[in-house]
C-alpha cells in the first residue's frame, strides 16, 4: 500500500511541476511586440505626466518599511484612437533614473491597458519612487490615463493603495 501511494505522490509531483514561462514587464522582448517604427502625424498633441509609486512604504517608524508590489497601469480612454507612450522612466527616491522601460516608442489600441509591474523583492525605487511618461495623442480630449497599485499581502494582512498620473506638461 504504501509503495501505491509513493508512485502517485510521485505522479503528482511530477505533472505539477511544469515549466513556466515567466512575463517580465522589464523584458525587453514584450515592449518589441508593441512597438512603432513612427508615430501617425494625426498624433500632434504631446505631453508628459508624471505618477508617483511605492516600492516600500514606512510601517511603525521611519526605520521599518513594507516591500510592496507596484502595478502601473496605462490606459487608453478612447474608444476611437490609439494612443503612443515615447518613454515610461522609472525614478528612485533621490531622483535617479532606475530603468526606462522600453527603447522605442508603443502603441495602445483603443481602451486597451498595458500594465508594468514592479516586483515586492525589488526595493530600488524606495519609498518615494516616481514614473514620468511621454506620450502621444490625437486630441486634448485622448490623454492616456496612468495609474498606480501598490499592495502587500503578509499573513491575514494585507496592504493597497492606489495614486494617479498627473500630466505636467
Amino acid at each position: 500500500m504504501s509503495r501505491i501511494a509513493l508512485l502517485v505522490l510521485l505522479v503528482l509531483c511530477t505533472v505539477s511541476c511544469k515549466d513556466t514561462e515567466e512575463v517580465s514587464s522589464t523584458n525587453p522582448e514584450n515592449w518589441k511586440k508593441r512597438a512603432v517604427a513612427s508615430i501617425p502625424s494625426a498624433a500632434s498633441i504631446e505631453g508628459s505626466s508624471y505618477l508617483s509609486v511605492y516600492s516600500q512604504i514606512y510601517s511603525l517608524s521611519e526605520h521599518r518599511t513594507h516591500d510592496l508590489t507596484v502595478t502601473i497601469s496605462m490606459r487608453n480612454m478612447s474608444k476611437e484612437d490609439s494612443i503612443y507612450i515615447h518613454h515610461a522612466e522609472y525614478y528612485n527616491t533621490h531622483g535617479e533614473l532606475i530603468r526606462s522601460y522600453f527603447e522605442e516608442p508603443i502603441y495602445l489600441s483603443p481602451l486597451e491597458t498595458v500594465e508594468i509591474v514592479i516586483d515586492e523583492k525589488d526595493k530600488e525605487g524606495g519609498t518615494g519612487a516616481n514614473f514620468i511618461f511621454d506620450w502621444a495623442s490625437t486630441s486634448e480630449e485622448n490623454e492616456p490615463f496612468f495609474e498606480a497599485v501598490m499592495i502587500s499581502t503578509a499573513g491575514q494582512q494585507g496592504l493597497s493603495f492606489t495614486t494617479e498620473g498627473k500630466r505636467i506638461n
